[in-house]
């Protein structure tokens, strides 16, 4: 035999929508909370979350009193079960005297559509989705200028504008370095260095930049596919910057967990190393360069796989600092094992131990820079500026023996 439906009866949910709307429309307040159960959530989509009913009650209140020759009437209703999606139709004069939504009364006509979908349990509303047609709303208070109009074209070339500038500021575009693998280079000058490492359909991220990166790099990461996860070469703030605003899994070494969950490895650091006009400035670069705390998915070691590269541990510079080895072209991503620029000046030049300064353990730093000379790669990139090529092995040793 069938099975017998469980599904609640639509006839007793679309009445109780006809019957709430009914009453927005003759401005009945206590008929209108009267139709919620105390303590549901009306969510405005993109305005706000009225708890019923004194929550609802005051949201209307301030509506008929900014439009006191309002007019709501229902469009359509479609039912299933136990919602109600109610498409509705109002119109009205900004007359007055009380404000909307913080905009003062404009004298002028509104007309616009919206939708709510409701749901009904034991005769009452128990919740609400609803949405409006919130560019039309703006159009019409004058917030944003007419449709297709002179104005509007110039708005939008200023946005156009503001975004262009932003990008070319943030960060470039990826740019191929080995086969499956980009750059995005970001910051000001362009020495922050994060990769994109194909990974099955998509691409995961080794490095995460700066903060201010963030909208590039997750441009980048949809271009080649959406990016799957992120790989922290370890924690510090210049490194973990896009991680918290990219809405993937973020994998690091066990040793840098806790400070990628915490204040990314700043309670080692040592300004007074700097020199003294470096000083000032770099507690205020982290705190910009920083994205925050991020909530870490797993950890990788040493041999673990990612996206065809093998992990290298290569701790000095942070206890769990990582780079990723590919046997097959001889080429490594490094990260902070080795530094081709001056932290200071911002200078590039030849290979170096990274700044003593920022390093856990500067000794170490010195041990993995020869650790890593010893795979004999073919290219190394760093993460900042510039990659080494040549006689990589060779620069390496002469890093890592230079005091």
């Amino acid at each position: 035999m069938p099975r017998a439906s469980t599904a609640p009866d639509p006839a007793p949910t679309e009445a109780v929508a006809r019957r709430y709307f009914t009453a927005v429309a003759a401005r009945d307040m206590d008929a209108m909370v009267a139709c919620w159960h105390a303590g549901a959530v009306d969510r405005l989509h993109g305005q706000a979350d009225l708890v019923a009913p004194d929550g609802v009650r005051a949201w209307f209140e301030e509506l008929f009193a900014a439009m006191p020759d309002a007019t709501i009437e229902v469009v359509s209703t479609t039912t299933e079960g136990d919602r109600c999606a109610v498409r509705w139709r109002l119109t009205g004069t900004f007359a007055g005297p009380g404000a909307w939504q913080g905009f003062v009364p404009t004298g002028g006509r509104l007309d616009f559509e919206g939708c709510d979908v409701v749901t009904v349990a034991d005769g009452l509303l128990v919740g609400n989705d609803a949405y409006v047609d919130g560019v039309t709303i703006a159009r019409q208070l004058g917030a944003l200028p007419p449709r297709d109009s002179g104005s509007e074209r110039g708005l939008m070339a200023l946005t156009n504008l503001r975004t262009r500038l932003a990008r070319r500021f943030a960060a470039g575009d990826p740019e191929p370095i080995a086969d499956g693998v980009w750059v995005v280079r970001g910051g000001i000058p362009r020495t922050m260095n994060v990769y994109l490492l194909r990974d099955g359909d998509g691409v995961c991220l080794f490095e995460a930049g700066i903060h201010t990166m963030t909208a590039a790099v997750a441009a980048a990461g949809a271009q080649l596919g959406g990016i799957t996860r992120v790989i922290l070469s370890h924690a510090h703030p210049d490194h973990r910057g896009t991680a918290p605003g990219l809405d993937v899994p973020i994998f690091c070494h066990p040793a840098d967990r806790a400070d990628a969950e915490g204040d990314g490895g700043v309670h080692y650091f040592r300004f007074d190393r700097l020199a003294w006009w470096a000083r000032p400035p770099y507690p205020h670069l982290l705190r910009l360069w920083d994205g925050g705390t991020v909530e870490i998915a797993g950890t990788v070691d040493e041999g673990d796989e990612v996206a065809g590269f093998r992990v290298i541990h290569l701790p000095g510079h942070a206890p769990g600092l990582i780079g990723l080895w590919r046997e097959s072209d001889r080429l490594v991503l490094a990260s902070d094992c080795f530094y081709t620029l001056d932290p200071q000046t911002g200078m590039r030049g030849a290979a170096r131990v990274p700044h003593q300064a920022f390093n856990w353990d500067t000794e170490q730093a010195r041990a993995s820079i020869r650790k890593l000379a010893a795979l004999a790669p073919a290219t190394a990139w760093s993460g900042h500026a510039d990659p080494l090529r040549g006689d990589v092995a060779g620069q390496l040793e002469h890093a890592a023996a230079t005091t």
